[in-house]
C-alpha cells in the first residue's frame, strides 16, 4: 500500500492508500470546522470502503483579557504600586 506525504493549508497529510486529493481536502476541512484547535498533522488509512482518520492538534494560544478597576487588561505586570493596590483591595465577586 503506498503513502503519500503533502501539506494542505500547513497541516502535514500522511495518506495511505488510494484517494483522491479532493476527497482529502474535503476531510480535512471538516476537520477544520469541528475542532476548536489547531490541526498539526492528518493521517488517513483508506481499506477498501473504510477509511480511519487520525489526526494531531495544539491549543490556539489566547490572552486573556479582563476588566478590572474600569480598564481592559490582559496582565497586570506593568501597573504601578498605586494600581496593583486598587486590584488587591477590590471585590472580587464569585461566578
Amino acid at each position: 500500500m503506498s503513502v503519500r506525504t503533502f501539506a494542505y493549508n500547513q497541516i502535514e497529510v500522511n495518506v495511505k492508500g488510494e484517494i483522491a486529493n479532493e476527497e482529502v481536502a474535503i476531510y480535512i476541512d471538516q476537520l477544520q470546522t469541528k475542532i476548536k484547535n489547531k490541526l498539526i498533522s492528518v493521517n488517513i488509512t483508506v481499506d477498501k470502503e473504510y477509511v480511519d482518520i487520525h489526526y494531531r492538534t495544539v491549543p490556539i494560544p489566547f490572552e486573556r483579557i479582563r476588566r478590572i478597576t474600569g480598564y481592559l487588561v490582559g496582565t497586570t505586570e506593568k501597573w504601578n504600586n498605586a494600581k496593583k493596590q486598587e486590584e488587591r483591595d477590590r471585590v472580587k465577586h464569585a461566578i
